[in-house]
């Protein structure tokens, strides 16, 4: 078992966790102070113990409140955040850098604004491609034994970039997008994992509210929000997609289940060591993808699962060229 699933034990944590960026980044307007604070403590209320935040979101503003919402329960939960990759405070851009002395500082800064000694895992949020992954890596495995972090992760890098940064130190766990319709992950970096007994945390499970039925036209998105950029939502390819997404929910009304809750179950299915981490703003969104740890499903089902949304059946890349530019993941060819 990796160390990462070890510690998700000894919280007693569903192997369901939470994407806070949702509450201050990606989706248009950010949740109010206030109000993302009642929903983090609902969501512990709930049951989720395994809590992931970075840098990156809202400029620092979702660790900031995860850190005041999560402060008094510290010890009950997993608290995983990103560096590597931050908003230049003075010209509002996305900046990657993977030099030790910067990954040590965002660390530190990490560690403040979440009101902890300690993060249970600590994520390279993007590889920059000016540093060598282990110059990178070996800096994070010095703050594990420093005891600042308790993990070394890595997000949206490939199986080759997981074998040289294994050469260097252990890594607890690979941060990739992983769902019925993004399934890059099983062209070589799952593989790569379980090589190197590291756990696959997969993000945007819910193919960002589409395998939950939450877009149904993506030109009423709230300017800000990512999605208008992402071409499988574009007004060319999101009638075919959503005409893919019918067949599921199809489905998911036969065995009486909610989409959203299909799509979790199928990924928890593909393996013990996987743990999704969907993301989303509203509680009730939350109580429901958390009843899907406990959702078995068939083999039939899962065959009829394995068929659907495969990659030659979606329409659209899942980043813009612009967005591709910063990953290191392996691709499908088209």
């Amino acid at each position: 078992m990796s160390s990462f699933l070890q510690r998700l034990q000894a919280v007693n944590a569903p192997s369901i966790g939470l994407g806070c960026m949702n509450l201050s980044h990606g989706y248009g307007s950010m949740v109010p102070e206030n109000r993302a604070l009642r929903v983090l403590d609902e969501a512990f209320e709930l049951g989720y113990r395994h809590f992931d935040t970075a840098t990156l979101y809202g400029a620092t503003v979702n660790e900031r409140v995860v850190g005041r919402a999560l402060e008094d329960k510290r010890d009950q939960l997993l608290l995983a955040s990103k560096c590597g990759l931050a908003i230049d405070p003075e010209s509002g851009k996305r900046v990657i850098d993977g030099r030790p002395d910067t990954l040590r500082k965002q660390c530190e800064a990490s560690l403040e604004r979440l009101r902890t000694d300690h993060l249970d895992l600590y994520y390279l949020h993007r590889m920059d491609r000016q540093v060598p992954i282990e110059e990178s890596v070996g800096a994070l495995g010095r703050l594990v034994e420093e005891g600042k972090i308790g993990g070394v992760g890595l997000s949206e890098i490939s199986a080759a970039t997981l074998r040289r940064a294994v050469a260097e130190y252990p890594i607890a766990a690979v941060q990739s997008e992983y769902s019925l319709w993004t399934r890059n992950p099983e062209i070589a970096l799952l593989n790569a994992c379980r090589e190197a007994g590291t756990t696959l945390v997969a993000f945007s499970p819910l193919g960002r509210g589409f395998l939950a039925g939450a877009v149904n036209d993506p030109e009423r998105l709230e300017e800000g929000d990512m999605r208008r950029n992402m071409p499988r939502f574009s007004a060319e390819n999101y009638p075919h997609n959503q005409a893919l997404f019918g067949h599921l929910a199809a489905l998911a009304q036969a065995l009486s289940v909610t989409p959203g809750q299909l799509a979790l179950a199928w990924l928890k299915a593909k393996g013990g060591d996987i743990a999704p981490i969907p993301g989303t703003r509203s509680v009730d969104h939350m109580r429901e993808n958390l009843a899907a740890e406990t959702l078995v499903l068939d083999a039939a089902t899962m065959t009829q699962l394995d068929t659907m949304m495969t990659p030659d059946q979606v329409a659209g890349a899942r980043y813009s060229d612009a967005q591709q530019a910063d990953i290191d993941t392996e691709e499908f060819s088209v």
